[in-house]
């Protein structure tokens, strides 16, 4: 199961600095994870200052 990032995404870039597999882009007004490269680790989650990354 990948992550998603929810509504509450600030898009301050924390969670893209955060992947180890890159799996992480900018959107318009949140960053979006490619579900194919997610490895489901929560690293994302881990430092989000507004707990955006939720698994799916």
């Amino acid at each position: 199961m990948a992550y998603t990032i929810s509504d509450d995404c600030i898009n301050c870039g924390v969670c893209k600095e955060d992947c180890p597999v890159d799996a992480i882009t900018e959107g318009e007004e949140k960053h979006v994870i490619d579900a194919e490269k997610c490895i489901d680790c929560g690293a994302c989650a881990e430092n989000c200052p507004v707990d955006a990354p939720k698994p799916e």
